[in-house]
């Protein structure tokens, strides 16, 4: 497994700074869209987020990173500061970020210090600085030791044309061609995520849709979204599906805010894997960042083909599990079941089982022979496998896999069952076969009223990503849901798709043509 990036061969410019200076909003000035989260919050970066910009057909990388406070020891800070480290590393420039509208503090210095050891090219941005009235103020950080000082307002964008030329002028050009490493956009048409508003709609088969011509080939690289609740694991299996210490990992719920991700290539094919933050309930997010974060966790996902979901071993199916679920089975993602934590199921069996072994059979309580019966039951993938169906009955088509992603086990079968999801997501069954498969199918086997069965007179696939399919009916209704599922579960017995949702449209045959018959 090797990480494939290949924007590496860009110049690259590092953002580093205290906590709510402004770096993540001239981050998202310099790469023209909406990628890192804003706000008023100080500390809502903390994993390093990666972009692209171009100016004077200049192509250039930017790393965002979270808010550096060098002397703290505490954990989230001090996984912040080894993440920026490593972006200091990767890059060719540095652009340290101040405020203009407060007074120089001791991490300032001591921030300074410690970059102008790296001797890398190194440039000051006193943020802030919204009005020429301000621009004196920014003298005022010369003490910081840095020359090349320039007053920038990112949220307006004044001084980030001269920053910019001032930085392509000390480094080099691309010395090889790239491909983008940001995120994927917003939806597959590839609209931008330019926007924390409303989520991008899933492009749904229009039921007058007649069958069009549909590209089967696998896209050059398959997006994978990592998506579950707070604390399940996420960034621990996004660091070992890449190999990489690519996201803060720490037992504190939410430490994920940003998405992150990162592109792998194994066997010939391009993974990118995108680890978002925890989905909570709206009424459990108080903080603007948290809110902000579960908006564009869903949008992240959207803009996947294959959603990961992450079930905590040791909690089981929550409530809260099923509905992230619905949102990925809504918007037509294929999702991928991941057990995690698995280890601790079986430890809590066996330490239970020890417990009951210490005790004489006829004076062991009935709780803990209670306790035991169901570690056991629980311990056993197979039964286990089958609460989680009943939790998610929703998801039947979607194959699920045991691991614990702090050892790496299962690695190997992720991968496999990601490459033959992805392939069923795009799987294409012509019409001539779609029409013999219907000719086989003994519908008097639906459990339908009378009343609402209709006679499909032809059927044909009119796209894939999901697979969509339009019925041609001698009737004007909406089909019975009982119909629809008997309908699917015949199409996955002979076709397969698994892994994905399949969407149903009904078009009701036309007068003439049945005239015309």
């Amino acid at each position: 497994m090797q990480d494939t990036n290949l924007t590496r061969h860009l110049p690259t410019l590092a953002i580093v700074g205290r906590p709510n200076v402004g770096k993540s909003t001239l981050f998202n000035r310099l790469i023209g869209r909406r990628r890192a989260i804003v706000g008023d919050e100080p500390g809502i970066t903390r994993d390093r987020i990666y972009g692209t910009t171009e100016w004077n057909g200049r192509r250039l990388r930017v790393i965002d990173t979270g808010g550096i406070i060098p002397e703290d020891k505490e954990l989230i800070p001090a996984e912040i500061y080894r993440q920026a480290k490593v972006a200091l590393d990767e890059a060719d420039a540095v652009v340290m970020v101040v405020d203009s509208r407060t007074e120089l503090a001791k991490p300032d210095l001591e921030l300074s210090r410690l970059l102008l050891k790296t001797g890398k090219p190194l440039f000051l941005a006193v943020n802030k600085v919204d009005n020429v009235e301000l621009e004196p103020y920014a003298e005022n950080f010369r003490r910081l030791g840095i020359q090349n000082l320039l007053p920038v307002s990112a949220e307006h964008g004044n001084g980030v044309a001269e920053l910019l030329e001032a930085v392509l002028e000390v480094i080099p050009d691309s010395v090889a061609p790239v491909e983008t490493d940001t995120m994927p956009e917003a939806s597959a048409d590839r609209r931008e995520i330019d926007s924390e508003s409303a989520l991008p709609q899933p492009r749904r088969a229009e039921t007058d849709e007649e069958e069009a011509p549909v590209n089967t080939e696998l896209p050059s690289e398959t997006k994978i979204a990592i998506i579950g609740r707070p604390n399940v694991g996420k960034s621990t299996l996004l660091n070992l599906l890449t190999g990489t210490s690519r996201a803060i990992v720490s037992p504190i719920a939410g430490t994920t805010r940003d998405a992150v991700d990162e592109l792998v290539e194994r066997d010939g094919q391009k993974f990118r894997f995108i680890d978002t933050a925890g989905i909570r309930r709206k009424g459990k997010t108080d903080l603007m960042a948290e809110k902000l974060s579960v908006v564009m966790a869903r949008k992240h996902m959207e803009a996947a083909d294959v959603s990961l979901l992450i079930i905590d071993a040791s909690e089981g199916v929550t409530a809260l599990d099923a509905n992230i679920a619905g949102y990925a089975h809504e918007s037509g993602r294929s999702v991928i079941i991941i057990v995690n934590k698995w280890d601790l199921v079986l430890r809590r069996a066996q330490e239970l089982r020890d417990k009951a072994g210490t005790v004489e059979a006829d004076r062991l309580e009935r709780k803990v022979r209670s306790r035991v019966r169901e570690a056991m039951k629980s311990a056993d993938q197979g039964q286990y496998e089958q609460q989680v169906r009943t939790g998610l009955k929703f998801l039947h088509y979607a194959p699920v896999i045991f691991t614990t992603a702090t050892v790496g086990k299962n690695v190997t079968k992720i991968f496999e069952t990601i490459e033959r999801v992805a392939a069923e997501r795009r799987k294409r069954v012509t019409t001539g076969e779609m029409n013999r498969f219907i000719e086989s199918v003994d519908f008097e086997r639906a459990s339908v009223p009378i009343s609402r069965r209709v006679k499909i007179m032809y059927m044909t696939q009119a796209r894939v990503a999901p697979p969509t399919f339009i019925l041609f009916t001698d009737k004007d209704v909406k089909l019975h849901f009982a119909y629809e599922r008997f309908l699917e579960n015949q199409i996955r017995q002979a076709f397969g798709f698994e892994g994905t949702p399949i969407w149903i449209k009904t078009r009701p045959r036309r007068k003439r043509e049945r005239e015309r018959d």
